[in-house]
């Protein structure tokens, strides 16, 4: 069979592939899906500060608002706190899992996928699973912040586009696990939220150990930005009982002398943290899996959007080495050199969602965490 009938052969295997999970979509949107029982489910904050004004608060001269400005004089702020909606359904499985975004992004993460799917939050409440969606401090419905920030209303989406591996913009990449419906793209975008006060990783981790420390035991489920942050809550709070982790970023933590050579990124260097060995240490206790999609190029690449993932992933498997060979239990997957192909850095709202959460699910089986 010569080359170009092999080429032909795929690209009409994509294109089937990428027929049915289109018709997968309509159907869960037009079918009746079965019924779930959902035993408790609210909302609430955790963590946050509150910063006060000295003074006296005046209710008949203070009371009234003025749109020209709020005398703060003996008044209070609350903010910094993560917001939490959780459910859990009827015979829930031992453990929740609470689930974390990503940069420039809120719960919405975990919600219905942009072309109108389940997304995993009901995906793993049909499993029995407990479910805990954050939106981190300064971002989305906990926006309220104790720092001043200023928001841009800068047009970015196409570089997110690229960053996020649909494609380079105009063109999604071939056989790509997203939806190529307009509508899709549109919700996709409109699901972008921004900091609303500083980012500040140790209000972040503060906020987030509040919430172990308050539901117990758990599994902490991150994504991209959300990657670093949760390696150091884990070391902080013994209630995190495993990570599963799409497509954590660049902020592995090693252990001190024991972090690789500065990372050349973009033009830039980047200095992997460390931590002292018997914080490392916490991470060799639990057992994680991280998992990374499609469209990584497996040598230096001149698209900015593909080659800080290429980079990201070479670190993630460093760091595996560093920690298993601590003792640790980290596992990395590629999904492509297993045959799942065609993910983007969403993989929890791509196409393929249900095998993706499929195989989360197992691990955890096979962990005992289930």
């Amino acid at each position: 069979m010569n080359t170009m009938i092999r080429k032909l052969i795929v690209a009409l295997t994509l294109t089937l592939l990428g027929v049915c999970f289109s018709a997968c979509a309509v159907a869960q949107r037009c079918c009746k899906l079965e019924p779930m029982v959902i035993q408790e489910q609210g909302s609430f904050a955790v963590g946050g500060t509150v910063i006060s004004e000295p003074g006296t608060f005046d209710p008949i001269k203070q009371g009234a608002y003025n749109p020209n400005g709020v005398s703060p004089e003996g008044q209070t702020l609350h903010g910094d706190h993560a917001y939490i909606f959780y459910q859990i359904p009827d015979k829930a499985r031992k453990f929740p899992l609470v689930f974390w975004h990503g940069h420039g992004q809120s719960a919405k993460t975990w919600e219905t996928t942009p072309d109108g799917r389940e997304g995993f939050q009901n995906i793993f409440l049909r499993k029995r699973y407990g479910v805990h969606l954050i939106d981190q401090p300064r971002r989305g419905r906990a926006a309220r912040s104790t720092e001043a920030a200023t928001i841009s209303a800068t047009p970015d989406e196409q570089l997110w586009f690229g960053i996020f591996r649909l494609g380079a913009w105009p063109k999604f990449y071939d056989g790509v696990q997203f939806s190529k419906e307009p509508e899709a793209l549109n919700q996709f975008f409109r699901q972008m939220v921004p900091n609303t006060g500083p980012y500040n990783a140790k209000v972040i981790i503060a906020a987030v150990s509040e919430l172990f420390n308050r539901i117990g035991k758990g599994i902490l489920v991150t994504h991209s930005q959300s990657g670093g942050p949760g390696w150091r809550t884990a070391i902080d709070n013994d209630n995190i009982r495993a990570i599963v982790s799409f497509e954590p970023g660049g902020d592995f933590v090693f252990p001190e002398r024991e972090a690789p050579e500065s990372i050349k990124l973009a033009g830039r260097t980047v200095t992997p943290p460390t931590v002292p060995m018997a914080d490392f240490m916490r991470l060799t206790r639990i057992p994680i899996i991280v998992y990374y999609g499609d469209n990584i190029p497996d040598h230096p690449s001149e698209n900015p959007g593909q080659e800080q993932w290429r980079v990201f992933l070479e670190v993630a498997k460093q760091w595996r080495d560093v920690v298993n060979r601590h003792g640790g239990d980290v596992t990395i997957v590629h999904l492509p050199e297993t045959g799942v192909r065609g993910n983007t850095h969403f993989l929890m709202s791509d196409l393929n969602n249900a095998r993706i959460a499929d195989l989360m699910s197992d691990w955890l089986v096979k962990k005992g965490l289930d």
